[in-house]
């Protein structure tokens, strides 16, 4: 593995400390007050590590949802990291199997988005460059979310309840999202998860969440097929 991409990936994934800690802070917080243990938050946290994930499933067990409800909804929720696997395969698949195990486990948003932006613009990278490029993308962001887990639930009650915590979730996915809205496929898709979204709002256990999801997905695959179909016919 590349030491020098390993630092590479670590000093470009370090500003993202600054909004996951917070966002750590505040599942701990939470699991906190919904009467999980500090061992059975932990054990949650750095098994699952997901954090929107783990925030939709804590609150609805919260909320008394039926548990295959939380698990349908959490799963759905992580349903991206399977495209993210989906799209690392090329640059990555040919790693070991206990490194590929690990790549799986450390496949985050900001992992993802940093090391998919690098492999595409260095196309050349050795498989050792990426695999350590992407392993220093993760290295800040794990420890920074356990610790910030743990801090957040012993803290608990302890931090002011206008601590604008939650302000962390909106501002991660916007700045991992924002900068990926490259193609008519991204953008349409957005829009159309986005309107969903609202318009089922209404509809119990947040489920109006997974219909714009899986309605964005739909429409951006949709989009891109229609591209591609389009480019063909053009260079016949």
């Amino acid at each position: 593995m590349s030491r020098t991409a390993f630092w590479t990936g670590f000093r470009n994934s370090a500003p993202f400390i600054l909004i996951v800690a917070p966002f750590g802070m505040l599942f701990g917080v939470f699991a906190s007050e919904a009467g999980l243990s500090l061992i059975e938050t932990m054990t949650f946290s750095i098994s699952v590590f997901a954090g929107a994930a783990q925030l939709t499933a804590l609150q609805m067990l919260e909320d008394q949802a039926p548990t295959l409800i939380v698990l349908i909804s959490a799963l759905a929720v992580n349903l991206r990291v399977a495209m993210y696997s989906a799209s690392l395969t090329p640059y990555l698949g040919q790693a070991t199997l206990w490194q590929r195990a690990l790549v799986a486990y450390f496949t985050v948003d900001q992992s993802y988005a940093l090391s998919v932006a690098k492999f595409e613009t260095t196309p050349d990278m050795p498989l050792s460059a990426k695999l350590g490029y992407f392993f220093g993308t993760v290295a800040p962001i794990a420890p920074s979310w356990y610790l910030a887990t743990l801090a957040g639930a012993v803290l608990g009650a302890r931090i002011p309840a206008d601590l604008p915590l939650d302000f962390a979730l909106p501002i991660t996915f916007l700045a991992i999202v924002a900068p990926m809205l490259r193609t008519a496929a991204h953008l349409a898709a957005a829009f159309v998860a986005i309107m969903v979204a609202l318009i089922c709002a209404g509809l119990p256990y947040n489920m109006g969440l997974m219909a714009g999801g899986l309605a964005g997905m739909m429409t951006g695959a949709r989009v891109e097929l229609i591209l591609r179909n389009k480019g063909t016919w053009h260079d016949r």
